[in-house]
């Protein structure tokens, strides 16, 4: 009999939570085969396994959280397919018929009683064998009681805690009026979700940026006036030439790799009492998808063409909402790129991805009436930007002119493109 442990994922990788089962007891496996599918903090991965053989038990539900190394189920090498599990299942049968059949008639007919009151919706309700054999037990109908598993299976334990007596109040309110406030409120809805370990991981990694970063938020704006009729002027050949559409996320990501350029402290990160600045500038383009905000990385921008850039974020966007991205695809970046604006985000305060030290958030274009040079009044199509940055590393004087340069360069973006 062999052991299916939780492999080693990734360096920064130490625990899961089990998503699916692709497999049952009794299943034949060979080695390399998926088995279960493993939510991680980043990215959903597939675990094989390790021997080839027959499943004899799964030691872990659906919904379990397990760490690296965690024995989750075992493999009979030698077994054949279906002949393991279909002989436990005679067993158990077997083992139930006997019981019932040395029962003293009275309890046999309780409990036959206690089955046929159990509403029709109780049989349809979803939970283990063991659940299920407590509850008639217990006497307690399946769909009366309410399920922790976050796939809203019924476990023994869900069982215990309904059997249990409700806990009268410490104490009685002061007045009338308190009393029925407490009630309106209890019984009021609600829908208890559980949080998915992405979303935990996403809801600790913001707090932790505001909690060991000194972060500060600098804006401007950017007349979009050029980017858009370059944009307009070659949008058709682009994407004829490069079977990719011209949008303006390659913009945006030429321009902060100039920047960063002449700003290299906000190309950095904090590592101990040292600043790491980094010679590389792998752009990090945030994507919103069902389970959250995900951060995939550009490569190498600086060395990629338009063309380069818009395929590449066309490719790691699509990835990352069918939830196909590796942990290669996630991991570094020196500075990222958020787009609140394909929301209808007028402006916004955009939160550090740390370690890193900048982060650039960009905005809906809006309409706008501007004073021009000549002191005409023009509508121009401008975009607020907001750069959010570590006030531990990068002065506020940096912060500014680097938000600036981005601004001048979008502004006349014709450089832009023949550089790329």
């Amino acid at each position: 009999m062999k052991e299916l442990k939780v492999p080693e994922l990734a360096e920064s990788i130490t625990e899961g939570t089990i998503s699916e089962w692709l497999v049952n007891p009794g299943d034949h496996v060979e080695k390399g085969d998926p088995v279960l599918e493993l939510e991680t903090d980043k990215v959903n991965v597939e675990v094989n396994a390790e021997y080839s053989g027959v499943v004899k038990e799964l030691l872990k539900e659906a919904g379990d959280d397990v760490e690296v190394g965690d024995i989750i189920a075992t493999v009979d090498e030698n077994g054949e397919a279906g002949g393991e599990a279909d002989a436990s299942a005679a067993e158990e049968t077997k083992a139930e018929a006997a019981a019932v059949a040395e029962a003293p008639a009275e309890e046999t007919k309780e409990e036959t009683k206690v089955e046929a009151a159990e509403p029709a919706a109780a049989k349809n309700t979803l939970a283990t064998p063991a659940a299920r054999k407590r509850a008639r037990e217990l006497g307690i109908s399946l769909d009366e009681i309410s399920a922790r598993d976050p796939f809203g299976r019924v476990r023994p334990e869900d069982v215990e805690e309904a059997a249990k007596p409700k806990e009268k109040p410490a104490k009685q309110a002061k007045d009338d009026k308190t009393k029925q406030s407490a009630k309106t409120e209890f019984e009021k809805p609600v829908e208890r979700v559980k949080m998915t370990r992405r979303r935990q991981t996403i809801a600790n990694r913001l707090v932790e940026a505001q909690h060991t970063s000194a972060m500060l938020t600098t804006f401007n704006e950017v007349d979009m006036t050029a980017v858009m009729k370059l944009r307009s002027e070659r949008k058709d050949k682009f994407l004829e030439k490069h079977d990719v559409k011209l949008g303006f996320m390659s913009f945006f990501t030429k321009a902060v790799v100039g920047a960063l350029k002449e700003f290299p402290y906000i190309n950095a990160e904090i590592q101990g009492n040292e600043i790491v600045l980094k010679k590389f500038y792998d752009v990090g383009i945030a994507v919103s998808t069902d389970d959250g905000l995900v951060v995939p990385v550009v490569r190498d921008a600086d060395r990629l063409d338009f063309a380069g850039i818009e395929s590449e974020i066309s490719r790691l966007g699509k990835k990352a909402r069918n939830k196909e991205l590796s942990l290669d695809e996630l991991n570094g970046g020196s500075f990222t790129i958020t787009n609140g604006g394909i929301f209808g985000s007028l402006v916004s305060t955009p939160i550090l991805n740390t370690p890193q030290v900048g982060i650039l958030g960009m905005h809906t274009i809006q309409k706008r009436p501007i004073a021009m040079p000549d002191d005409t009044i023009q509508i121009r199509p401008m975009m607020y930007l907001a750069l959010s940055y570590d006030h531990r590393i990068v002065d506020g004087k940096d912060a500014v002119q680097f938000l600036v340069r981005i601004k001048q360069l979008l502004e006349d973006p014709y450089d832009l493109l023949l550089e790329g």
